[in-house]
């Protein structure tokens, strides 16, 4: 491997900690308000930068570019309809987190429903991430880095699986570092700085990429190959026999993008931490107008990797890391994997401090030890952070078996994902539906989707009317029951969300053009590439 590489790399890993060090030296870490929500000091750059980098896992990087190299452009569903959500979040959801001035999602819904339902939500929140989201981000993470880094020839361990599970510890132990002593502002600010040296990483390999396939012509030369020679792999529009065919962009596709931008704990714990409500929209905003950008460096890339590598035997999950190996200049391999380990980190440290924090408030606080002081939950949720650092590092070497990890991923996620957004979405838009519709669906949600992925002959079900509709229809009819419930025996006195007066909750004045203009562009996108 190239030294310069190997310095290169260094040398900028070292330079993103050192500036986060600087910045946040000085952070009282002692009280929760700080811990878990920066002090609610963060503005709209910060917001946008932390949101986009705790997505940018390389289970997006490397999934999702691995599914494009089987489906093409259609993929980009995951980027685009993003933007909708954006929107849906900044206009509807953000204004009503902030009233209430939670720190989780779960606390929210105690105050609509009750404690039981923070419970369930908790327990299925933390569940999920420990085996299912911690976990396929160091796998993902652990597997871009050894196509990236060629850390089979660096190390000289012949056996992938071995150099697998060690990569896998050294992001879970870096990851963990990271998450549990810096505090949220730490990681917001690092993920912006990643977020910055990411997104030129990713343009480079688009601009190397598209140079490389043109025999050194250009990239315009090298996008006009492209369109001539895999034309079926540059439609927006995916068939029913592709990963992600169009009719089911308005259904699950919808959904899960949905859950994820407007009420997954991981994500949206650094807009609770807005200095206003204002600062919240525009930040929300300017991640829609950057995801907007998702399918030239998500996307694009997987597609070139298709022509370069097509009938070599590359694994779709294999190809980003091969191309990336391929097509770029030593000194700025070494920047684009310390970019990649920022995304790592970014991913797993978000991931594995909102665990944290659902733990150390909702569970240690809330039920355990409710006289607890401000040190004692900080302590509580740095201890169960290691814990669950420590599972999701020996359940993350088991995903190596499953042929592609973002399907198998957006597949699983959906067990606690459409539970829990159609109790939120009841509990906004309700206000008789009571604690009981509420603890129902959540149980059953995840019942039923589990009964029907795991259990013949139910999964023949799935099979024939494609998941994404499936998960939809479950959601319509948990949405219906708790309404029938409501309708039957509603709560003794309505729902009135109280201000909790946390900060100024005057909205951005320009939010709707934003909004609207960002949608504009989600319709102008998709018809382009018809």
């Amino acid at each position: 491997m190239n030294a310069l590489t190997l310095v290169s790399f260094f040398f900028f890993t070292a330079l993103v900690a050192f500036i986060t060090w600087r910045l946040t030296r000085h952070d009282d870490h002692r009280h929760s308000s700080s811990y878990f929500l920066a002090g609610r000091s963060l503005t709209f750059p910060i917001i946008a930068g932390s949101l986009l980098m705790t997505n940018l896992s390389t289970e997006q990087m490397v999934g999702l570019n691995g599914a494009a190299f089987t489906d093409g452009l259609s993929v980009m569903a995951w980027e685009v309809v993003a933007v909708v959500t954006l929107v849906t979040m900044a206009m509807f959801f953000l204004p009503r987190f902030l009233k209430s001035g939670v720190t989780t999602v779960p606390e929210l819904l105690a105050l609509r429903f009750d404690r039981t339902t923070q419970l369930l939500a908790n327990i299925i929140f933390v569940v999920a991430y420990a085996a299912i989201l911690l976990p396929s981000i160091l796998y993902s993470g652990a597997l871009g880095l050894m196509g990236l880094l060629d850390l089979q020839t660096l190390t000289g361990i012949e056996s992938n699986a071995v150099l697998l599970v060690l990569t896998i510890v050294a992001v879970g132990v870096g990851g963990a570092i990271y998450a549990l002593f810096g505090g949220l502002r730490s990681i917001a600010i690092s993920d912006t700085i990643n977020g910055v040296g990411l997104l030129i990483g990713g343009l480079m390999i688009v601009y190397f990429g598209l140079n490389a396939i043109s025999d050194g012509h250009g990239i315009l030369a090298g996008w006009e190959t492209l369109k001539t020679s895999h034309p079926e792999k540059l439609r927006s529009w995916g068939t029913e026999n592709q990963s992600v065919p169009f009719s089911t962009i308005f259904t699950g596709v919808l959904l899960l993008n949905m859950f994820y931008w407007c009420t997954n704990q991981q994500i949206i714990q650094r807009t609770f931490a807005a200095k206003t409500l204002a600062e919240g929209q525009k930040g929300v905003l300017l991640t829609g107008l950057l995801k907007l950008l998702g399918p030239l460096y998500l996307v694009l890339p997987g597609i070139i990797a298709f022509h370069m590598y097509t009938g070599e035997g590359v694994k779709a999950d294999a190809a980003y890391g091969q191309l990336v190996h391929d097509v770029l200049p030593a000194p700025l391999t070494g920047f684009f994997a310390a970019a990649m380990v920022g995304a790592i980190l970014s991913s797993f440290n978000s991931a594995l401090n909102s665990t944290a924090t659902l733990f150390s408030l909702d569970v240690y606080k809330a039920r355990l030890k409710p006289d607890a002081t401000d040190a004692q939950v900080v302590r509580a949720s740095k201890w169960s952070g290691w814990l669950m650092a420590i599972a999701a590092m020996t359940i993350a070497p088991l995903m190596a078996s499953q042929e592609s990890l973002f399907v198998y991923v957006q597949k699983v996620n959906s067990l606690y994902y459409i539970p829990l957004l159609s109790v939120i979405l009841v509990g906004f838009l309700t206000r008789r539906v009571p604690a009981i519709a509420a603890n129902l669906a959540l149980v059953l949600g995840c019942v039923i989707i589990a009964a029907f992925y795991f259990v013949p002959p139910l999964t023949g079900v799935v099979d024939i009317v494609s998941n994404f509709h499936f998960i939809a229809i479950v959601m319509v009819l948990l949405v219906l029951m708790m309404l029938a419930i409501g309708k039957i025996r509603p709560r003794a006195e309505p729902w009135v969300q109280q201000d909790a007066g946390a900060i100024d909750m005057t909205p951005w004045s320009k939010a709707w053009p934003a909004s609207i203009a960002l949608l504009a562009l989600v319709v102008a996108i998709y018809l382009a590439f018809i």
